[in-house]
């Protein structure tokens, strides 16, 4: 198991399939784009296979998420999806995409054994959409959305970041639209992730506000503490439920005790948080002929130093080295 010194254990493995992104969204990269990764750099379809199937078989990981930079760019998806499924035990598989391409995808990703996605639309303006990602592709996203809930890649979560004075006005707006397509809408606080480092705490749209917000148009009631176990979204009932909204409050309220999460970038290295400021290779023992037990060994051995917390609520925090776009979500 990927045990680490504070008692908790990683079930749930994040893998970013590329550092690209076909966005560009203002509270992650700048307008040029980054430096992206050298393709010799990457993971290959068999390595990120071979290692989701170490992290299964060997490690007690019982969920995969797929992440980015943007995870339908990668050519080989449907096959990765395909062959991770076909793992014993079988892995429960989701993707967090902007949506860009899902309405041509989600069936096949379907087929091959996606269980769900997460999908990113912060606004229900497509003017607002175009500043936020210096992009006209908002139709595109809501394509997307519609695809996966008809392609049964459900429940069809959206993740929605309020920026002050762009989009933090639309709230009830964003939760009346997904209670009416049955999305589950979940809120996050904007992160110290971006690659420009402008995030200013003090410009954040805390949890608070937000809740506030929702709370002039619907009656929200807190889920039980139990129901939401290792989930990073604190949830809440929405007009009575079944309904539900949740808020991913990172920075205001961190939920680093009950994490779960490991992590591997694109170019195969283990980070064991978001915020961390090591990483450990997993590529090169993979490259150098390792076996897999020597694998897991590795993983075990950079998880067990896992950090207590992120230290995003403390005076000391400093910003881990890599933007989101490079990370995974």
């Amino acid at each position: 198991m990927l045990l680490d010194t504070h008692g908790r254990t990683a079930t749930d493995l994040r893998v970013s399939l590329t550092d690209r992104c076909n966005l560009r969204c203002t509270y992650c990269m700048p307008e040029e784009g980054l430096r992206w990764l050298p393709k010799p750099e990457l993971l290959t379809d068999d390595e990120i296979v071979r290692l989701v199937s170490v992290a299964v078989t060997r490690l007690g990981v019982t969920e995969v998420r797929f992440t980015g930079g943007e995870p339908l760019l990668r050519p080989g998806l449907v096959g990765i999806v395909e062959r991770c499924a076909a793992l014993g035990p079988r892995p429960r598989l989701s993707l967090t995409t902007n949506g860009i391409g899902l309405a041509r995808t989600a069936g096949a990703l379907r087929a091959a054994g996606l269980d769900r996605v997460n999908v990113s639309l912060d606004t229900l303006r497509p003017e607002v959409f175009r500043t936020l990602t210096r992009r006209d592709r908002h139709h595109d996203v809501l394509a997307g959305l519609t695809a996966a809930r008809e392609a049964g890649l459900t429940p069809v979560k959206v993740n929605a970041v309020l920026m002050r004075g762009v989009n933090d006005d639309e709230g009830p707006a964003l939760l009346g639209w997904a209670l009416e397509h049955g999305y589950e809408l979940r809120f996050i606080e904007q992160m110290p992730l971006d690659a420009q480092h402008g995030w200013q705490r003090e410009d954040m749209v805390t949890a608070a506000e937000i809740l506030d917000r929702l709370s002039a148009r619907f009656a929200l009631t807190p889920e039980v503490v139990s129901a939401r176990g290792s989930a990073p979204a604190e949830r809440w009932l929405v007009d009575g439920g079944p309904a539900r909204v949740g808020v991913i409050a990172s920075v205001t309220r961190p939920f680093c005790r009950a994490c779960d999460r490991t992590r591997l970038t694109a170019d195969g290295q283990v980070r064991t948080c978001l915020f961390a400021h090591e990483e450990s290779d997993l590529r090169a023992a993979l490259r150098s002929g390792a076996p897999d037990e020597r694998i897991a060994e590795l993983w075990r051995d950079a998880m067990w130093g896992k950090g207590a917390g992120s230290g995003l609520d403390g005076p000391s925090f400093r910003r881990p080295r890599r933007p989101m776009s490079a990370i995974g979500g």
